[in-house]
């Protein structure tokens, strides 16, 4: 797995487009979050189907040709220097198909952020436009706009990423060691569900993998851990970094699971509440870039900050 493409770093005044992919959008959080970028002086600009609803799935906000329609017209704008979700939820894997990825190839790398269900996008933005991407805080997140470490986070990551090139979470090893590798991954029910399908790479060989997950009972967890580990997808992987499991079982059931399944790995360097994902204050983590986990210290280091 190699290095992808940076983009380079916003600066004052940058244009910033918001985007829904997936779930409704509540306007109140979303004004909270466009306030919170002005105040980094940068321009956010809203897409025009963001507040949409679908007509009869009331989980997507808005239909997917839609949805499709304002992230593809966004990236394709050259008056836009990032493209950040407003939220998470569910359909982004309905309008990934649709979207037009030679044009967006065409249009050059910018700024993408967006976690939880963005996975998928995640996955399509590495194998389609071979870029970095930002697995981080969503404009209209409630994570987002209400904790200060969220936004600081994000804020250095996007204007000065030279200073988080270290990324230090207070997790612990679960299997100690150091590994080096390409940082990849998001939402493990989301990475089982992209298993086989045009746009996910085929495993995680070479990278560091980072899951993490909100609202699943643990034997799902199972599931979707099983069916990667039967598809070869861990094969080769070179260390892992687990994030928040919100709303799932109680963490020492989640853990022993996760101890159970992961086991399978061997020797490879695991370590665990690195503070990513659907957690208060989540960490940014930039995804498609060389870094070095050392799980003992619980740090993630960039090879280079995460844009140019």
């Amino acid at each position: 797995m190699k290095q992808l493409v940076r983009p380079a770093r916003l600066a004052p005044g940058a244009r910033v487009a918001v985007v829904a992919t997936s779930g409704p959008v509540p306007e109140e959080r979303l004004q909270a979050g466009l306030d919170v970028l002005r105040g980094w002086d940068l321009d956010p600009v809203v897409a025009p189907h963001v507040l949409d609803r679908h007509p009869e799935f009331g989980y997507l906000a808005g239909t997917d040709a839609d949805r499709a329609a304002d992230l593809q017209n966004a990236w394709c704008d050259p008056a836009v220097d990032a493209v950040l979700c407003a939220r998470g939820g569910y359909g982004a894997q309905r309008m990934a198909d649709l979207l037009d990825w030679e044009a967006m190839r065409a249009a050059g790398p910018k700024v993408f952020v967006g976690f939880s269900d963005i996975t998928a996008l995640h996955e399509a933005f590495a194998t389609r436009l071979g870029l970095v991407t930002l697995h981080g805080p969503m404009a209209a997140g409630v994570d987002f706009i209400k904790n200060a470490r969220a936004q600081e986070h994000l804020k250095a990551t996007l204007l000065a990423p030279e200073t988080v090139c270290t990324i230090r979470s207070g997790g612990r090893a679960l299997v100690p060691g150091r590994a080096r590798g390409v940082t990849l991954g998001g939402c493990l029910c989301l990475l089982a569900a992209e298993c086989g399908t045009p746009h996910a790479r085929p495993s995680a060989r070479g990278g560091l993998l980072c899951l993490e997950d909100v609202g699943e009972e643990t034997y799902r967890l199972d599931r979707y851990l099983t069916q990667l580990l039967r598809a070869g997808w861990f094969d080769g992987v070179r260390g892992v970094l687990l994030g928040s499991w919100e709303n799932c079982e109680e963490y020492d059931r989640v853990r022993a699971l996760l101890v159970d399944r992961l086991g399978a790995l061997g020797d490879v360097p695991v370590v665990e509440r690195f503070g990513f994902g659907h957690c208060e204050g989540a960490l940014t983590i930039p995804f498609g870039t060389a870094a070095e986990l050392d799980a003992e210290a619980a740090t993630l280091t960039l090879d280079e900050p995460a844009l140019g």
